[in-house]
């Protein structure tokens, strides 16, 4: 029992060891932006005339899903095919439906099954290799609406201060009103109204230098990241060993202390058969002198 417990407390401290490496590989493989592109490609230029960021049209979108849809699901709103922020007017939203994250580093082309090791490289192939799948005729650059929409606090791992250009301040905030007015119109009813007002408060209200309201002040919805799952199954792992090990462990000094029991019996039974046979000659002697 003790060798059994030596190989299981090993094999305990070996997956410790291999849970701190799995949370170190995660954490260091996640981004806010999830495996983004080199800054070389944040100004993507085709030769065949397209001229459309799509890392900040990425952002864009997750921006949008995360901090809008939410709230527009809600209300039960459809969002009409006018407004800008709608799906169907993001360049590369096909594209980027048809990536599959399959592992950590493969990544795989929905079009050709083509995999990759990193997500830039899948772009890459996007742009060589499907770039006529592109809805150029119809389609608009999301990335367009990044200084609306606040894209640099995705893009950027580590926000760093710059100074306040009340000009560019201005534009941003006159587009981000252009696009509560356009795709929430007032006249619609109660459910246009207030997104309306919601997306002022959401995104439009932090759009100024005095540093008072925060983008995304009303929240977003909650997403169930990879590291919070590793976590969980690697906690629940170790809960599980642990208590396999305390099961062990106790049943191992149960039965340790049966086995000092049954030595303890048998030998109190010897002493007694000892003693009963020395009374016994002791008995056989003193018969014996009587009779002489």
């Amino acid at each position: 029992m003790g060798l059994t417990r030596k190989h299981f407390t090993v094999v305990f401290l070996c997956l410790c060891f291999t849970v701190f490496l799995l949370l170190i590989s995660v954490s260091s493989s996640s981004s806010p932006q999830g495996q983004m592109e080199t800054a070389a490609s944040r100004s993507l230029e085709h030769d065949n005339g397209v001229h459309c960021s799509r890392e900040r049209s990425r952002a864009a979108w997750k921006i949008i899903d995360e901090y809008l849809m939410p709230f527009v699901e809600k209300e039960r709103y459809k969002i009409s095919s006018r407004c800008r922020l709608h799906p169907e007017n993001d360049l590369y939203r096909d594209q980027e439906q048809h990536k599959m994250h399959v592992d950590i580093n493969e990544w795989r082309c929905g079009y050709c099954k083509k995999t990759f090791y990193e997500e830039k490289y899948l772009d890459k192939h996007f742009d060589n290799r499907h770039y006529d799948l592109l809805n150029v005729s119809h389609s608009r650059c999301l990335a367009d609406l990044c200084g609306a929409l606040h894209c640099d606090l995705v893009l950027d791992s580590a926000p760093h201060k710059t100074r306040c250009n009340p000009a560019a301040i201005g534009r941003n905030k006159h587009l981000c009103e252009s696009l509560a007015d356009s795709c929430f119109p007032v006249s619609e009813g109660p459910s246009a109204l207030h997104l309306n007002e919601f997306f002022l408060r959401q995104f439009c209200d932090a759009h100024t230098c005095s540093g008072g309201r925060k983008p995304f002040s009303k929240g977003g919805k909650r997403e169930t990241s990879t590291l919070h799952v590793v976590i969980s199954v690697l906690v629940l792992m170790l809960l599980a060993l642990f208590y396999i090990f305390m099961y062990l462990y106790r049943g191992g000094i149960k039965r340790s202390s049966q086995g000092l029991k049954h030595i303890s019996k048998s030998g109190q039974k010897k002493r007694l058969k000892v003693i009963f046979m020395h009374s016994l000659n002791f008995s056989v002697e003193k018969t014996k002198i009587v009779q002489q």
